[in-house]
């Protein structure tokens, strides 16, 4: 009996290091790491337009050689406002939702919330 007891000893207490340890792990949360920016914008106060904000972003982000310029090498074309508006379906899931395009890395905060303020306004030709 003593010697079953002995036995359980080190098993225990390598369960509970493994626990607590495991325990132990952590994942980054945005709101610590960019603090400030974790708000949702106010589209309201803050429109998006499409000629003065979406489209240069669109052009120094997307439409750019190897991506969705005029070679469509990207699969789409992002050259004007109907090309554009055509996809933003698209663009809101892997932009603003996934955050897995552009290619190159997820926008920053404020960038995307110009698409998602653009998008959610109506997507419009202003």
């Amino acid at each position: 009996m003593i010697l079953k007891n002995r036995k359980r000893g080190p098993c225990t207490i390598m369960l509970l290091l493994v626990s607590v340890l495991a325990g132990s792990c952590y994942y980054d949360k945005e709101e610590l790491l960019y603090p400030g920016n974790n708000q949702p914008p106010n589209c309201a106060t803050a429109p998006a337009s499409f000629s003065a904000d979406v489209l240069p972003l669109v052009m120094s982000k997307c439409a750019i050689p190897g991506c969705h310029d005029a070679t469509a090498s990207g699969g789409f074309t992002f050259q004007n406002y109907n090309q554009v508006s055509a996809a933003k379906e698209m663009i809101n899931i892997q932009v603003v939702i996934q955050k897995t395009m552009p290619a190159t890395g997820a926008l920053p905060p404020a960038e995307i919330n110009i698409i998602k303020c653009w998008i959610e306004g109506g997507g419009l030709n202003n």
